[in-house]
């Protein structure tokens, strides 16, 4: 059958663009951070079939290096396809059903884009809400739990937006006394901070590609133990999200190795690179790096007499939030940056809009040198912002 051509093409946004040339970066803000070289070069490989027996192999490994990285047995851990927040949203569709209640903790950004994607589920939502730079206490969430009596419990480990890091002992024996699964955010805090899914009793969690693992954003790791797999198993009906549903995507990522989707499997050799970095540091090492390389940033910024948003036995070591001064158009500053010395800094969010500067130290950006160069940077560029 012949295919009719019409007699003209409409060329209006046909453009003459050139190849991509992308600007020099160093990538110091709330994320994406820069990628090691080994993992840009396997991005780079050439593709194979998604269903190809060597990245069927692949697919096993990059789990394996998942539950290391997490510190779990849980046999449901895989990167899903899509961002961080793909991988969020994995979490609240596969285990929250019509009318279940369930408990944010909300002390930044991150926790109400939680709450809202339960409210898009149909759950009864109910929030605890702390001032932004601050931590809750295992006292106020166990008076939230004899309140609302929830059936799943959603705090963000690592707070992007405010450069907070959530203390999470006994939390998940809070959660077990009362019959709650706990859910964490892990996104600004896998492979940078200390993180032990099992044995702080974590039932779902989630992070993301680009932060502390310094690859490319576009995959979410995602992970859930065998009690989150019973409510999952035992749902009154279907996970309403086709494409983040676990019960299929289990028959992919597990042993039976099913089709569901076109894997994005360049994205996959990538991550695979990155966790096998990390495991070769080995998670202490990597821990210790990101603190000892924040202190020094701390120390830095205070020297010059700037101040830190958060107090230091909650600060992040991944990201760190520094006031902007008064009379400092924080913006402007950001752009200087970026643009005369291609250092990108992140602004506030939310409740710390135009409050303070967000510094990121994840994954490969994690280095004496990069330190040495921002803190550079403010000692001798911020003084012309000052009035």
């Amino acid at each position: 059958m012949s295919t009719e051509i019409l007699s003209s093409v409409d060329n209006r946004h046909k453009k003459g663009f050139g190849a991509i040339s992308v600007p020099e970066r160093l990538l110091l803000g709330p994320g994406p951070s820069n990628s090691d070289p080994s993992v840009l070069k396997a991005l780079a490989l050439n593709p194979v079939g998604h269903l190809d027996p060597f990245y069927v192999s692949l697919m096993g490994e990059v789990q394996e290096l998942l539950r290391y990285a997490w510190q779990t047995d849980n046999r449901l851990t895989l990167p899903m396809s899509g961002t961080g927040s793909a991988a969020m949203e994995a979490t609240i569709a596969n285990i929250v059903e019509p009318g279940d209640t369930v408990l944010i903790a909300i002390k930044g950004y991150f926790g109400h884009r939680l709450a809202d994607m339960a409210d898009r589920y149909k759950a009864k939502v109910c929030t605890i809400e702390k001032n932004w730079g601050e931590a809750f206490s295992l006292e106020e969430i166990e008076n939230a739990f004899e309140k609302y009596k929830p059936s799943l419990f959603g705090i963000v480990h690592a707070e992007t937006s405010t450069g907070v890091c959530q203390p999470m002992n006994g939390i998940g024996d809070l959660c077990r006394k009362h019959d709650c699964l706990l859910l964490l955010d892990t996104v600004t805090s896998l492979g940078g901070v200390p993180l032990y899914l099992d044995d702080w009793k974590i039932d779902l969690a989630y992070s993301c590609s680009q932060k502390g693992l310094s690859c490319p954003p576009g995959l979410g790791p995602f992970s859930i133990n065998e009690r989150a797999e019973k409510k999952l198993n035992n749902r009154k009906g279907k996970v309403p999200n086709w494409y983040l549903d676990v019960s299929l995507l289990n028959k992919y990522w597990g042993s039976d190795r099913v089709y569901h989707h076109t894997a994005p499997v360049n994205m996959n050799f990538g991550i695979r690179e990155a966790l096998r970095l990390l495991a070769e540091e080995g998670l202490e090492n990597s821990w210790a790096r990101h603190r000892s390389n924040a202190e020094a940033l701390w120390d830095g910024l205070q020297s010059l007499g700037l101040e830190l948003h958060v107090p230091i036995d909650l600060r992040l070591p991944t990201l760190s939030t520094v006031c902007i001064p008064p009379g400092v158009n924080g913006k402007e500053f950001s752009l200087h940056l970026l643009n005369k010395f291609g250092v990108e800094i992140g602004g506030g969010l939310g409740d710390l809009a135009g409050k303070v500067w967000r510094i990121g130290l994840m994954g490969y950006n994690s280095r004496q040198e990069n330190v040495e160069k921002i803190l550079n940077l403010f000692e001798s560029e911020l003084p012309k912002f000052r009035n």
